[in-house]
C-alpha cells in the first residue's frame, strides 16, 4: 500500500430512513471493516419506526467514530450531503443503511487506489432480498478500456455503494446535486468522471444491494427513467469535450434515445403505466418517428383505454397462434 497516497482515513456516509429492520447490521459492517482506520457518519432523515434508538445506541457503542446527526425527511442525497459536511476522511465511501459489504471491501478498495493512483475505485455487487433483480453476482467491466463516456452514457456505471472515491474529487464537483431524485447517483458518477478520469475497478464482489419493500427509489421506474435521461442531457451540455470523439447520431441514440427504448421495454413488459408516461414524453419531445406512432397514439388516451387496447390486442395475438 502507498503510505505516500492513501489517506489515513476513510469516512463512510450514511443515509438512514426507517431502517430499523436492517441498520444495525449496516453499521456493523462499518465498523468492523479490516481496514484499519474508518469512521462513520449517519444521517437519519426523520425516521419513525425506531431506527433513532439503535442509532443512539449504536454511536454509543461506537464513540467516538460513529458520528450521528439528524434531519427532517428530504432524503437520501440531502442526508449524504449533510453527511459530507461533517466527515474528515481522505476518501469516502457511501453506504445505505439497508445494504452492507464484505469485510475487506475499503481495504481492498484503497490497496488498488494506491497502486492506481486513481481518484475513483468501483467493485461488483449483488442484488439480494425478495423481488431483487438479476439476483446473480455481478462484476462491472473495465471502464478503463473502454470508450468510458459512451458506457457512461449508457448506463449508471455502477451503485451509490459500489466505490471509494477521493474527497478531493468530490470536493471538486461540490457534492451531490439535488435536482433530479431518482438518478442523483447517476448524475454524481457522471460528473466525477467528467472531473477525473483516473478509475481503477477492483473485479471482485464486496457490495451487497438489499430489495424490501419499504419504498426504495429504484422501483418508481417512470420517475426513474425521465431523471435518468435528464442527468444523460446534462452531461451531453456541460462537457461536450467529453464526448466530442462520438458522431451526432451516437450521441443521440445514448441520449435523447433512451426515453423511447425505455418506452418500448416497459410497453413490452406490459408495465403499461410506466410506459403510457414514457410514450407521452416521447410525443411531446418529439423523439419518435412515424413506425412509433402505432404505440405513441394509444399512450395519448386515458390509462384505462389504453390498457384495454394493449389487452384487446394481446387477445388478438393469442387466437391467432
Amino acid at each position: 500500500m502507498s503510505e505516500t497516497f492513501v489517506p489515513s482515513r476513510i469516512s463512510v456516509i450514511m443515509p438512514c430512513y426507517n431502517a430499523a429492520a436492517f441498520v444495525e447490521e449496516a453499521v456493523n459492517c462499518v465498523m468492523n471493516q479490516t481496514y484499519p482506520d474508518v469512521d462513520l457518519v449517519v444521517v437519519d432523515d426523520g425516521s419513525t419506526d425506531g431506527s433513532v434508538e439503535i442509532l443512539q445506541q449504536l454511536a454509543t457503542r461506537y464513540s467516538p467514530r460513529l458520528t450521528l446527526l439528524f434531519q427532517e425527511h428530504l432524503g437520501p442525497y440531502p442526508a449524504r450531503n449533510l453527511g459530507l459536511k461533517h466527515a474528515h476522511g481522505g476518501c469516502v465511501a457511501f453506504l445505505d443503511a439497508d445494504d452492507y459489504w464484505t469485510p475487506d471491501c475499503l481495504e481492498k478498495l484503497s490497496v488498488a487506489m494506491a497502486d492506481e493512483q486513481a481518484d475513483i475505485v468501483y467493485c461488483g455487487w449483488q442484488n439480494v432480498g425478495l423481488g431483487a433483480p438479476g439476483a446473480d453476482p455481478y462484476i462491472p467491466p473495465d471502464y478503463s478500456q473502454m470508450d468510458t463516456a459512451a458506457e457512461f452514457l449508457r448506463s449508471c456505471p455502477w451503485p451509490i455503494h459500489a466505490a471509494l472515491v477521493r474527497r478531493d474529487a468530490i470536493d471538486a464537483v461540490k457534492g451531490f446535486s439535488e435536482r433530479r431524485f431518482s438518478a442523483m447517483d447517476y448524475d454524481f458518477w457522471l460528473r466525477l468522471y467528467a472531473h477525473t478520469q483516473k478509475i481503477v475497478r477492483v473485479p471482485e464482489v464486496m457490495a451487497f444491494y438489499r430489495w424490501h419493500d419499504k419504498g426504495q427509489i429504484s422501483k418508481t421506474k417512470w420517475k426513474q427513467v425521465l431523471d435518468a435521461l435528464q442527468v444523460r442531457r446534462d452531461f451531453v451540455t456541460n462537457y461536450p469535450e467529453r464526448v466530442a470523439h462520438l458522431s451526432k447520431d451516437r450521441v443521440f441514440e445514448l441520449s435523447d434515445g433512451f426515453l423511447l427504448r425505455e418506452a418500448y421495454r416497459a410497453y413490452w413488459q406490459r408495465n403499461l403505466t410506466d410506459a403510457q408516461k414514457l410514450f407521452r414524453r416521447a410525443f411531446t419531445q418529439g423523439l419518435w418517428k412515424a413506425g412509433d406512432m402505432k404505440y405513441l397514439l394509444p399512450a395519448l388516451l386515458p390509462l384505462a383505454w389504453f390498457q384495454w387496447l394493449v389487452a384487446q390486442s394481446d387477445r388478438l395475438k393469442v387466437k391467432r397462434t
